[in-house]
């Protein structure tokens, strides 16, 4: 009884102070996530690159997209994207024919494995597109999936 009272006032203390910290403005989300909202907004593949990653891509044969050739439904799409590129440092997900078409962006640690898995939406068939940072310069590759069920629009 004694430990659940005190992680009561633990969880107090510290939301009492983040509402102190967001009321002196020191904490302020919307300047944070400004700039990557811009991307998510994008209308197109370039647009939506430019604001994330801030120029265009090269094709590169040593980006891997693992993703189903016929996606059930384009509510829940898996991929994976890997990489044997050394230095990766950002991974952006993109679906082609999606009204805005990034998807999930990623920024990597120093020194970890170019991998990324998660799900996606996709509105209808398109090409899943996968750019990776590496060392300054943008590489990407591209896989189609073709979906039955909508998964954004219906």
């Amino acid at each position: 009884m004694n430990s659940k009272r005190r992680v009561f006032l633990k969880g107090t203390l510290a939301a009492g102070t983040v509402g102190v910290a967001v009321g002196a403005g020191l904490l302020t989300p919307s300047t944070v996530l400004a700039s990557a909202r811009e991307g998510f907004e994008a209308g197109s593949i370039s647009d939506a690159l430019q604001s994330v990653m801030g120029s265009d891509s090269h094709d590169s044969g040593d980006i891997t997209i693992s993703a189903p050739e016929l996606a059930e439904n384009g509510a829940v799409v898996p991929i994976t994207v890997e990489s044997s590129l050394t230095g990766v440092t950002d991974i952006a997900i993109l679906a082609a024919a999606n009204n805005t078409p990034l998807t999930s962006s990623y920024k990597l640690g120093e020194g970890t494995k170019a991998y990324v898995a998660t799900r996606i939406k996709m509105g209808e068939s398109s090409d899943i597109v996968a750019v990776l940072k590496s060392n300054g310069q943008l590489y990407s590759s591209s896989r189609e999936v073709k979906v039955t069920i909508g998964g954004c629009g219906g």
